[in-house]
């Protein structure tokens, strides 16, 4: 593994986690509860996001296959969470907050934050050989991990305020992205500047090169899979805080002190499952990680009690941690060196796309049934649906490798 390589791109992943986090906690619970947004609107917000990336990522990152450049456009898109997100607080802190505008900007936030891991997920392909991508995708994990928790430690003090966490939150995200936006050498540099006439031309061969992918690739079984069960993640971790609010009534600190926990174990989820996948294969280790979901998602549904609520839910940063850590790994495993770049940007596509159907599912629950406990409670439990269908996809659906050749060929 190259090392410095390896402590720039996990120092961007700890960074990129202090927004995330507090966002997460703190806006969405402003957004909803003290905004007045439905939970429905809300989670449409993601599914939004999800429509502009279909028609964006798969794009640029065949563009950087092809061209190279891919740390031009993951600065692109840092910087464009920054004054998205910068946005969204100054809206929100109006005497009269036009909840419009903060929903619209934190949509662009939204965007431009999970577009820049269509350019930073391949990027492991420069930092470690394929022997070694679990463990440095474990590393990565436990650093964003451990950005999450710092980032919450940080904000802790200013917890009375659901919008005060954000201004260092974002401060300091942009502050440490700088050194991989800067320092990062990739192996291929950008061949040619950047014109409309070659992004037309990609655009153009975008539908049929998206079918051969799908119909050759050994990695489309594992993206299907992925969109079902990732979908259980996503969407109870952008509804986490609501959540609790609603069932338990517990307040914003306790819930960040929660959220450490299940961060901190996250962590120690990330390394672990690294290591374990490079040891029994990523696959394996991958269906074991489902099967310990597909038991506590029910088990957190039907909790009686915030404590046992507390109990069940910190454990599961284990199983956080390690998913995304073996999926990033086994999924680069699948790809060729020359489509990496586009590969991944199906694997962000399926991880957004994931919250177009989940956020609807669980935004359609609240819809019919009311913001009661229960509905809640039903929604968190209907997840486990989408964790079965994802484990059976990558159980059955088996595909052969395709040479090298012939797979590269029918791009064309």
């Amino acid at each position: 593994m190259n090392k410095k390589r390896l402590f720039l791109w996990c120092l961007y992943d700890f960074a990129n986690s202090f927004v995330l986090i507090n966002f997460l906690l703190y806006f969405g619970q402003w957004l909803v509860i003290d905004g007045g947004l439905s939970d429905f609107w809300y989670n449409a917000i993601f599914a939004i996001t999800t429509i502009i990336l279909l028609f964006s990522a798969p794009t640029l990152a065949a563009y950087t296959d092809k061209h190279g450049g891919r740390k031009f456009f993951l600065n692109i898109a840092t910087f464009g969470t920054f004054i998205s997100y910068s946005l969204v607080v100054l809206f929100a802190y109006a005497d009269t907050p036009n909840i419009f505008l903060v929903a619209l900007f934190f949509l662009l936030g939204q965007y431009f934050y999970q577009l820049s891991f269509v350019f930073f997920n391949p990027m492991i392909a420069d930092i470690a050989d394929e022997g070694h991508r679990a463990r440095a995708s474990g590393i990565g994990q436990s650093s964003n991990a451990l950005g999450q928790i710092c980032g919450l430690l940080v904000t802790l003090p200013l917890s009375a305020s659901r919008l005060d966490p954000l201004i260092p939150a974002i401060g300091i995200f942009f502050v440490l992205a700088l050194p991989m936006m800067i320092l990062f050498k990739e192996e291929r540099k950008m061949e040619s500047g950047i014109s409309l006439r070659m992004m037309k031309e990609e655009t153009k061969i975008f539908k049929s090169k998206m079918f051969n992918f799908f119909r050759i690739s050994i990695a489309a079984p594992m993206l299907v899979a992925f969109f079902f069960f990732n979908d259980a993640l996503i969407t109870a971790s952008n509804n986490y805080s609501i959540y609790i609010e609603r069932v338990f009534s517990v307040p914003d600190k306790t819930k960040s002190i929660l959220l450490m926990g299940i961060i901190l174990t996250g962590a120690i989820g990330g390394i672990l499952g690294g290591w374990i996948a490079d040891r029994i294969g990523a696959l394996k280790t991958l269906k074991i990680i489902l099967l310990g979901w597909v038991v506590i998602l029910p088990a957190i549904a039907l909790a009686p009690s915030f404590k046992m609520f507390f109990i069940l839910t910190v454990p599961v940063g284990l199983l956080i941690g390690s998913m995304w850590a073996v999926t990033r790994a086994y999924m680069s495993t699948l790809l060729t060196k020359d489509d990496m770049g586009y590969g991944f940007s199906f694997y962000t596509l399926m991880e957004r796309f994931a919250t177009f159907v989940g956020p609807l599912a669980w935004g359609g629950t609240i819809l019919f049934l009311g913001s009661e406990p229960s509905s809640y409670r039903l929604a968190m439990g209907i997840l486990t649906i989408f964790v079965l269908t994802g484990f059976f996809i990558l159980h059955f659906w088996k595909r052969q490798p395709t040479s090298e050749i012939v797979f590269s060929n029918s791009y064309e």
